[in-house]
């Protein structure tokens, strides 16, 4: 049966979201997995005791999207013995470092560093980066830095601020995210992900179902909205990580994208599904049905 413009949205993004298997089993096994060497090598009686791992980033917020590669967990460890301030305080590498020999030895396949995150890899594919932090309190953390210093993150404030924004929009904007993300994977991935999913939270006044007509507006309106800030009040400005040149690339994109979503939706409009669906497949990836 061939399918419509709208039918064929229903189907890419039923596609790309997480299967039950994977939020309810895969995702979970993952992080206890890591969770377990960090309790063994920090228990209560190391000087810095690991507390907890956090779920973190797009599987979360429910954003992450199919292949499934990579998992965020937030490593909490405590500071009450005072290792923070003793050892740590100008040598965020060191601490980084300490945190990655957790897995030395493991059934793990392979442990790399990333200046922020220890990047766990598994035999059977996929990742988890695991961002060891310190916590000061009032749900801030120290975060190495990547150059052997630290920054304050509040990665549980910004988390909770998007899950907010979700519900205010009547849990589209999860959905609207996953489909950005299939845009932003098929043409270079210039957005990070989580500048993506901020900038995405703050245009959106009100959204309804129709995402074809939603995609149009956020490439439309995003150029605007590139500089919004950490919505967990630490880290200010979201796009310091873009160059002038990487900066009229996405500006570029956005607006190609803008203009193949509004033909696609006129195409639509007058009934030429096969040409709305040829434009989506250009302007989301050749996944998208045709």
């Amino acid at each position: 049966m061939t399918l419509t413009t709208a039918q064929a949205f229903v189907k890419f993004l039923e596609d790309i979201t997480a299967t039950d298997y994977q939020k309810n089993t895969h995702i979970p096994a993952r992080k206890t997995s890591v969770d377990k060497n960090l309790e063994e090598a920090f228990p209560s009686t190391s000087d810095m005791p690991f507390w907890g791992g956090i779920l973190m980033g797009s599987a979360a917020k429910g954003t992450i999207i199919r292949p499934i590669d990579d998992i965020d967990v937030l490593a909490v460890f405590s500071d009450e013995k005072g290792v923070w301030q003793s050892k740590y305080w100008n040598d965020s590498q060191s601490f980084i470092y300490r945190v990655r020999q957790a897995y030395a030895g493991t059934l793990i396949q392979q442990v790399g560093t990333r200046g922020q995150a220890v990047r766990v890899f598994f035999k059977t594919g996929g990742h988890v980066d695991v961002a060891p932090v310190f916590h000061q309190g009032n749900n801030v953390y120290w975060l190495p830095n990547g150059s052997g210093g630290w920054i304050s993150t509040a990665p549980t404030v910004a988390h909770r601020w998007f899950s907010n924004k979700n519900q205010d929009l009547n849990y589209h904007l999860a959905p609207i995210v996953r489909l950005l993300k299939a845009w932003n994977r098929a043409h270079s991935k210039r957005f990070r992900s989580f500048h993506l999913e901020t900038v995405a939270g703050t245009v959106f006044g009100k959204l309804g179902s129709n995402y074809r007509d939603a995609l149009q507006k956020f490439f439309e309106w995003a150029p605007s909205w590139l500089d919004v800030h950490d919505p967990g009040g630490q880290g200010g400005s979201l796009s310091t990580y873009l160059t002038y040149t990487s900066r009229q690339e996405l500006i570029g994109a956005l607006n190609t994208a803008a203009d193949r979503a509004r033909k696609a939706n006129e195409a639509e409009a007058r009934g030429d599904h096969a040409e709305a669906k040829r434009l989506w497949r250009i302007v989301l990836g050749t996944s998208f049905p045709s």
